[in-house]
This record gives structure tokens, sequence and C-alpha cells, in this order.
């Protein structure tokens, strides 16, 4: 499968830098679909849209972006405490017919009990991965059976669901992101995507070799294998000298908002519950720079909420760093910025191109080996 980018939705012009003031951030509908025809424009295969206990519904903004782009791959973040699986299963094909296949789901099984709890949710964790796996289930019986099914789980029962409304391709791709034993084991036996975020190359071929062994384990071939997707906030400019200066400016501002009260998490935030946050924390205590340009203080910034691993320097640089991922296995690479649209189209103008070049290099040097 070829290397494909990724990007994250922003339904108004709110960004970490600038944030919209006030108690609701609503939606411009013109950004989002001049957001959305910038993607498409510049050539990303996906985007990610996200999801929050008190935010946007997924589905609403992901047909919105649907109708406006041609090309691009709608992401759906999805809680399975939020959507009976029977309902989700026809949602995301409707979606999925109106894209003329373009739809994709990215669970999210939970990794903040209080978080949860805002939706009614009490599982712990390992239940809450449970729950995810009988869920992915359920969603391809609905999608593949031609018969009406019963199911009798420990989480979901129904009697003789039939499902009409089928996915353009038969199926539609399934992600699961995580660093926890749970993931892996769910994610390696039955997703076709996962999700890691940004860490040194040691730790990231540490957690793929994890998700490959959950996935043999499943009895999963190796052309069956997730599709692996790591997650950066790549801070670029011209010259590796300007970028970095520009990641201090980012790093002074993500500070400021969080010590005014604006910034993504509180100043007194405790430390984070999901593995994957506090794997960052501590990798962020062992230094600054990481390999070529993977940058930490972004982390500490934010106290780790959710991907915020930055890329530093020069268009060259970035994409050099890239390629890295890419010869470890990572097969999807997400990046956002901190200026959400100004961002996705500098990536779109240097750094997409950048990466495209090299793999085609790459290609002609294995083909002439």
């Amino acid at each position: 499968m070829p290397t494909e980018f990724i990007s994250l939705t922003s339904p108004n012009a709110s960004t970490e830098l600038n944030p919209l003031r006030g108690p609701n951030e609503p939606i411009d509908p013109a950004y989002l679909v001049r957001y959305a025809k910038s993607l498409d424009d510049y050539d990303f295969n996906y985007t990610l849209v996200p999801y929050d206990s008190s935010w946007f519904d997924p589905f609403t903004i992901g047909a919105t972006i649907a109708a406006a782009t041609k090309k691009l791959k709608v992401i759906i973040a999805l809680r399975p405490n939020t959507l009976y699986p029977t309902v989700a299963a026809k949602a995301l094909a409707t979606l999925d017919q109106l894209s003329a296949g373009r739809a994709v789901v990215h669970f999210i099984a939970g990794g903040s009990d209080a978080e949860q709890a805002k939706e009614g949710d009490f599982l712990n964790k390992e239940e809450r991965y449970g729950r995810l796996e009988e869920y992915i289930k359920i969603l391809r019986r609905a999608w593949e059976s031609a018969e009406p099914f019963d199911w009798d789980g420990k989480y979901f029962q129904f009697k003789q669901f039939s499902n009409r409304v089928r996915p353009v391709n038969g199926t539609i791709p399934v992600s699961v992101g995580g660093s926890s034993d749970e993931a892996y084991r769910v994610g390696g036996s039955l997703a076709d995507i996962f999700g890691l975020w940004g860490e040194p190359l040691k730790e990231t071929k540490e957690q793929i070799d994890r998700i490959y062994a959950e996935s043999e384990k499943a009895g999963r071939a190796p052309n069956d294998r997730p599709r692996i997707w790591v997650t950066f906030r790549p801070i670029v400019a011209e010259t590796d000298d300007l970028a970095w200066a520009k990641a201090h400016r980012t790093l002074d501002v993500l500070k400021g908002n969080r010590a005014n009260g604006t910034g993504k998490v509180p100043a007194n935030a405790p430390k984070p519950q999901n593995v994957g946050s506090q794997r960052l924390l501590e990798i962020a205590a062992r230094g600054e720079v990481q390999d070529r340009a993977l940058w930490y203080p972004t982390v500490t910034a934010t106290n780790a909420r959710g991907a915020s691993t930055a890329l530093v320097g020069s268009y060259e640089t970035v994409a050099e760093s890239i390629l890295d991922y890419v010869d470890l296995g990572a097969e999807l690479i997400s990046i956002r910025g901190y200026d959400n649209l100004n961002d996705a189209i500098d990536y779109g103008r240097y750094i997409l191109p950048r990466v495209r070049e090299g793999l085609k290099e790459r290609e002609n040097r294995a083909q002439a080996a």
C-alpha cells in the first residue's frame, strides 16, 4: 500500500495558538468547507473528525466534508459508549454511500474515566476494550451478513438484526489506537489500521512489533496486518534555524495560554490516565530532542493532551524525518500543526511533495538494484 497522509478537521478558525474565546465555539461552515477543500486540493488522503464529550457530532461534520470534496477520505472518531453498534453500522455505511466509498472509522475505547463518565460510561479500561472488541465484530457482521442475525454477547444483545445499508466496497476500514496491552491486543487482532502518537524511532519500532505480534497471535497473515498510522505536529520553515525560532515562539504561546486558562488543559491538570500520554511524558523527561527532529517540549506544555510531539526543521529535515518512520513500517502519516489551515497548506505545498519524491527515489533504487 502507498504511504498516505492524514490531517485533522477544524470546524472553525480556533487554534491552540489563538483559541476562540467564550463558552461556545460555533461551527463556521465556510471555514470548514475551505479547510476540507484545501486538504483535497493539496492531496491529503484523509481527515480525522475528532470526538469529545462536549464537541460537535462527527457524522454531521463528516457528511459536510464529504459533500465538499472529491477524493478526501473521512475518518469518523467514535466511542463505543455513544452509539449502539447496529446504529453505527448503518450510519457509517450511509456516510460511505454518500461519499462514494470514502468513510473510515477510528475507535476510541476511552482513556479517561472522568471523560467517559460525562456520557454515562462507567466501565473500567479492561471492560472498555472488551466492549470495543465486541463492537468491531458486530459492525463487520452487520456489513457482511446477507441474513438477519442474533447477538448474545457480554456488552450487547439483540435479535434478528437485518441491515440493508451496505458499504460501497463491502466493508469500511476500522482503525484502533493506543499504547496499552489491551489496545495492542484488540487492534492487532481486529483492526485494519493502528494509530500511534509520535515517539522516537526505537520506541515506535517496539510498538509496531507488539502490534504485529498480536496480529500473528490472532492468526492473521503478514499481508493482513494492520497498517500503521503515526501522528506528529510539524513546525516547519524554509531553514532549520527559522523553524527552531518558530518552534520556541509556538512553545511560549502554548505555555502562556495554559497559564491564563485558554489552553487545552488547565495549568493544574493531574497526570493523564491513558498510557499513550504517560509514555510521551516519560520520553519528554529524557530530553527535548529525540532522533533527527522529534521535539518534546510541546508535550510537557500541554500535559501530553492528545497527539503533541512536534517535528521541527526545514521542509527537507521534516520530510526526511517522516521518511524515517516510513522506513520503520508506517504507511499512514498524520500531520497537523498549531495554525491549522495555514499549516495544512504549508504541508501540502512543501512536505507532502518532498516525502512522495523521496518515496519515488527509494522505489527507483530498489528497482535498479
